[in-house]
């Protein structure tokens, strides 16, 4: 909430983070998963077979959660593990017939929010929010 001495700019932000993380939960307590849970999904079914060092760095999370998340999914028959055939320290994951098939219905319940959460935002209005978020990131490029 803002304060009263917050200044336009101060609201500006909190409303765009705040706005930002509340969408980024939301999806996930959708579908009745959690965030990791879709990430981990969403990320084997669009770049296919990923290590799981590769997949601690892209989702930002610890070793032991990536190894947890990928055997919960391969208990559920949605995932399988190999050890990677250039060098076996490394730990391979991919879908399953069935996880890909989670993955398409995951994908294709995303589109549906989205067009949910952008109900009644006319499309000139989100064009202005591209164009002011394009603004900010170059901003922050040219700040760097």
């Amino acid at each position: 909430m803002a304060d009263s001495e917050d200044t336009p700019e101060d609201v500006f932000f909190q409303e765009l983070t705040g706005t930002y993380a509340e969408v980024r939960e939301a999806f996930a307590g959708h579908v009745g998963m959690s965030r990791p849970r879709v990430q981990l999904l969403t990320r084997l079914w669009s770049h296919g077979e990923t290590s799981h060092s590769d997949l601690r760095r892209i989702l930002s999370l610890d070793g032991a959660s990536v190894t947890r998340l990928v055997k919960e999914f391969e208990a559920e028959g949605m995932v399988s593990r190999r050890l990677d055939p250039s060098d076996n320290r490394y730990t391979l994951a991919r879908l399953t017939p069935a996880g890909e098939e989670a993955a398409a219905e995951l994908a294709s319940a995303h589109r549906l929010y989205q067009t949910r959460l952008l109900d009644g935002v006319p499309p000139q209005d989100q064009q202005t929010v591209l164009g002011v978020l394009a603004r900010l990131r170059a901003n922050v490029r040219a700040s760097r």
